[in-house]
């Protein structure tokens, strides 16, 4: 190698990766951050119902904390299948208390998982540093300008149709086509509202309105999706979802444990940098062995 490669081969090795968000800065060039699935809705395919009191949100948070996890992501609507709209002054009052309790408790980054901007604004207000938008701005662009005055975090993630028809639609001819497509829009709409691209990270929305081999595409194909767009962090939602049921021989989701930390072990392996869970403990033991496997690698 000339010593021309060997420099720009080292300078592009050593960019960093910084995620900022209203209250703090992640360095992710080497780091990989765990997010906590906290569902404050009695309907969520997996633990819907479980945490609807602010005790048990609490609790919860608290147990996420010991084991390990750095962002709790709190949701007040269901996006399973066959899940309706939530209206704004219901999910308000289901995320606003748990986020305001666990604000005022803990010293940890607390994501909103909302495509309303009122919801957004008032989750904000009550101490959450980061928006996680299913939706990507198509539901409610507003989020952006609430995100933008805030400086908050913002997710964006891909999907297909409207709120209800999210996992009906009809399938994307070319799945990765059809991210980078999304995530070329989602970005630009989020910039022009002064969205700052640090602050602003992608999630290919595992799925949502994806069949099995588009799923399975997508995770594979994580590193091309991570070069294209490479300065934002690349979240992967793989948690217990329905595609590792399929594969495990139609395990429920309480049973996909292993289905999903193989899945989240392909995906970081593959440039996510974010991967959004339920169980954290385990996704953290995980993720110590690949970073133990990736660090000795760069020393042979």
């Amino acid at each position: 190698m000339s010593p021309v490669a060997a420099r720009t081969r080292i300078k592009r090795m050593t960019v960093p990766l910084i995620w900022r968000t209203s209250k703090r800065s992640f360095d992710l060039t080497e780091l990989v951050l765990v997010m906590g699935i906290l569902n404050v809705t009695p309907d969520s395919f997996s633990d819907g119902g479980r945490f609807l009191t602010v005790d048990d949100a609490l609790r919860q948070a608290e147990s996420m904390i010991d084991q390990g996890v750095d962002i709790i992501d709190i949701g007040g609507e269901s996006t399973r299948p066959g899940s309706s709209r939530v209206a704004v002054e219901d999910e308000i009052g289901r995320v606003v208390p748990a986020i305001e309790a666990i604000a005022k408790r803990f010293d940890i980054a607390i994501s909103v998982d909302t495509s309303k901007s009122e919801v957004a604004r008032a989750a904000i207000d009550a101490g959450a540093e980061i928006v996680n938008d299913i939706s990507g701005l198509r539901f409610d662009e507003r989020i952006a300008s609430v995100a933008a005055e805030s400086k908050a975090g913002l997710v964006l993630m891909h999907s297909l149709g409207e709120f209800e028809r999210m996992h009906s639609q009809p399938p994307a001819a070319d799945i990765m086509t059809d991210v980078a497509a999304d995530f070329r829009r989602s970005t630009a709409a989020a910039f022009s509202y002064g969205v700052e691209p640090a602050r602003t990270a992608l999630d290919i929305g595992i799925g949502f309105g994806k069949t099995l081999d588009q799923n399975l595409e997508l995770l594979g194909k994580l590193d091309k999706l991570a070069t294209e767009f490479a300065g934002f962090p690349m979240l992967v939602g793989i948690s217990r979802k329905s595609f590792i049921g399929k594969i495990l021989d139609g395990a429920p989701p309480d049973k996909r444990l292993s289905g999903s930390l193989a899945a989240a072990t392909i995906a970081i392996w593959n440039g996510a940098k974010i991967v959004r869970v339920h169980d954290v403990r385990e996704t953290v033991q995980t993720l110590k062995i690949v970073s133990a496997i990736r660090d000795h690698r760069k020393k042979l």
